[in-house]
C-alpha cells in the first residue's frame, strides 16, 4: 500500500504545475473551498437533526439508518460499476468505507454525551494533525498549537467539564476522520465521478447494519423514524460526502486537512439553533482559537502555492 504521507502529497491541482506562469484566478482557487463551507454546512446540520432522532433509535441506530439510507440513494443515482476494477481499487474501497463507519460510529457515541460543538472541537484534531503531517513544515505546527489550546480551553484542563467517555470518542473520531481523508482522495482518483464512494458507502453501511439491528431493532422501520434517517442520510451523508470527494481532486488533502477545522463553529451554530446547548464564553474562546487556526493554515498554504 502507498505511503499515505507520499499520497496526500500527490493530492494537488495539475493545471498550476503544468502551467506556472498562468495564476489561477481568484474564483478557481475558492471553488473548492466553497464546496468544502457547503459540505461542512451540510453535514453538521444534519448532526444535530440526528441528535433529535436518537431517542427513538439510539446512537448506533442513527449511524445504520444514515449510511443505509445514503447508500441506497448513492447506489440508485450513480450505479457504479462492479467489474473491472484491480484488488488494490477494491482495498481502498473496503478501507475508505471502513473509515467512514468508524468515524460515524464514534462520532454519534460522542455527540450522545457532550455537546455538539465540543464533540467537533475535538474531532477535528484528527484532520489538523494531518495537514500538519502532510505539510511537513514549521510554520502548520503554530497553527497546530493553537488549535490545542483552543482544545485545552475547551476542556478545562482535564476535560472535567465533559463526560471523559464522550470525549474520548471525540478523539477516536478524529482519528478515523483523518483516515476518511487519506482514502477519499485516493478513492476520488481511482474511481470515475461518484462510483467510489457509493460502493464504500455500501461497505460502511454493511459494517454498521448488525450494531444498529442490536440496539435498535425494529425500531429503525418506523416510516417517521425512516423519513428523519433519510434527511440525515442526505443532509450528513449524500451532499457533503460528494462535495468532498470533489474538493480533494482539486485541492490539496493537507488545505482540505485544516479546513475542516471550521467545522467546530458550523456545529455550535448548528446546536445552538437546533438544539438549544448554549455555549459558555470560553466555549465560544476555545472554538475560535481551532477556527483561526483552520484560516491561519489555509492562508500559509495559499501563499504557497502562489
Amino acid at each position: 500500500m502507498d505511503s499515505p504521507v507520499k499520497d496526500i502529497a500527490a493530492v494537488s491541482v495539475p493545471e498550476a504545475a503544468a502551467a506556472p506562469a498562468a495564476q489561477p484566478s481568484r474564483a478557481t482557487r475558492l471553488g473548492p473551498v466553497a464546496l468544502v463551507v457547503a459540505g461542512g454546512l451540510s453535514v453538521q446540520f444534519g448532526s444535530a437533526v440526528a441528535v433529535l432522532l436518537m431517542p427513538r433509535a439510539g446512537a448506533l441506530g442513527v449511524v445504520t439508518l444514515r449510511l443505509v439510507l445514503a447508500a441506497a440513494v448513492l447506489l440508485i443515482v450513480c450505479r457504479p460499476k462492479v467489474c473491472g476494477y484491480s484488488r488494490a481499487d477494491w482495498g481502498t474501497v473496503v478501507a475508505f468505507g471502513t473509515a467512514m463507519a468508524g468515524m460515524n460510529i464514534l462520532f454519534y457515541q460522542a455527540a450522545d454525551r457532550i455537546p455538539l460543538g465540543a464533540a467537533v472541537t475535538l474531532e477535528v484534531l484528527g484532520p489538523l494533525v494531518l495537514s500538519v503531517i502532510a505539510s511537513r513544515r514549521l510554520v502548520n505546527l503554530l497553527w497546530a498549537g493553537l488549535a490545542l489550546g483552543g482544545v485545552l480551553l475547551l476542556s478545562g484542563g482535564g476535560f472535567d467539564r465533559l463526560d471523559p467517555v464522550g470525549a474520548a470518542f471525540a478523539l477516536a473520531a478524529g482519528g478515523m476522520w483523518a483516515a476518511y481523508i487519506v482514502f477519499s482522495a485516493r478513492t476520488g482518483r481511482r474511481f470515475p465521478q461518484a462510483d467510489g464512494l457509493a460502493l464504500a458507502m455500501a461497505f460502511g453501511a454493511v459494517l454498521s447494519l448488525p450494531l444498529g439491528l442490536a440496539e435498535a431493532g425494529d425500531k429503525l422501520l418506523v416510516p417517521s423514524t425512516i423519513g428523519l434517517g433519510l434527511a440525515v442520510a442526505l443532509m450528513s451523508s449524500v451532499l457533503p460526502y460528494t462535495l468532498e470527494l470533489l474538493a480533494l481532486r482539486r485541492l490539496p488533502a493537507s488545505t482540505f486537512a485544516v479546513l475542516m477545522s471550521l467545522e467546530p463553529a458550523i456545529a455550535a451554530t448548528a446546536g445552538f439553533l437546533v438544539l438549544h446547548q448554549a455555549l459558555a464564553a470560553t466555549d465560544a474562546l476555545a472554538i475560535a482559537l481551532v477556527v483561526a487556526a483552520s484560516m491561519g493554515a489555509v492562508r500559509t498554504q495559499a501563499r504557497r502555492q502562489l
